[in-house]
């Protein structure tokens, strides 16, 4: 029971404190900055065009993000119409992930690949999960259980494996792409450069707390069937 609980404080802490972190840090520079000339969905327009990228940009309520399927670059409202440097942090790392995308880099292949076919999979575990109190007294077989086990592990598994797979592509797009690009580029001088590296620290810490919480939760329902 201790460990139990010393267990959940760990989880609080490993998920909830990075994400408090990282709101502070964005919410610290978002202000307008004097020395940017264009907003983030400019910035955006230019490095598309500046690499050739063979993506479209879109303006969305929801979060930044690039899409490798329908190969579109998403920018939040927020970021689209301001230059502070946050949002031009921020179009950076997506960028980057386009430019990863241009390169074939493999990762983020993989990682495409992998959230496209656990999508199916995610499904065919939820009915298998909801049909399991029916099928058991109808059909009174092992085999039954076995399923329930297989459906339960991808159900938890497959998130872990997703994370896992995330935390090498955002890393890369952060630190081997967006940082060199704005350093290179000479968008911003050394001081913001410092700036931007613990903007994307501190996001890269929301990645890495992820997958400690899935993992956690993965240990959680193995120590749950075991104790069965």
């Amino acid at each position: 029971m201790g460990l139990l609980i010393v267990g959940f404080i760990l989880l609080f802490a490993v998920t909830s404190l990075p994400n408090l972190w990282t709101n502070y840090i964005l919410k610290k520079h978002r202000q307008p900055h004097p020395d940017i000339p264009g907003t983030g969905g400019q910035f955006a327009e230019h490095l598309i065009k500046k690499y050739q990228l063979p993506v479209t940009l879109e303006e969305t309520p929801g979060g930044d993000h690039y899409d490798p399927i329908d190969k579109v670059v998403r920018i939040s409202s927020e970021n689209y119409h301001s230059n502070s440097l946050t949002a031009i942090t921020t179009v950076a790392h997506e960028i980057g992930h386009a430019l990863q995308d241009q390169a074939n880099y493999e990762p983020l292949m993989q990682r495409t690949v992998l959230i496209e076919r656990s999508q199916w999979m995610q499904k065919f575990s939820g009915i298998a999960l909801m049909a399991t109190p029916v099928l058991i007294p109808l059909l009174h077989t092992p085999l039954i259980g076995l399923v329930t086990f297989g459906a339960g592990f991808i159900a938890m598994g497959v998130p872990v494996i997703i994370h896992l797979t995330t935390l090498p592509v955002e890393f890369d797009a952060s630190y081997k792409r967006a940082l060199p690009l704005l350093k290179e580029g000479e968008y911003l001088d050394d001081a913001d450069l410092k700036t931007a590296r613990k903007i994307l620290q501190a996001c890269a810490l929301t990645y890495v707390a992820a997958s400690l919480s899935s993992l956690f939760n993965l240990w959680k329902w193995i120590r749950a069937i075991k104790g069965r």
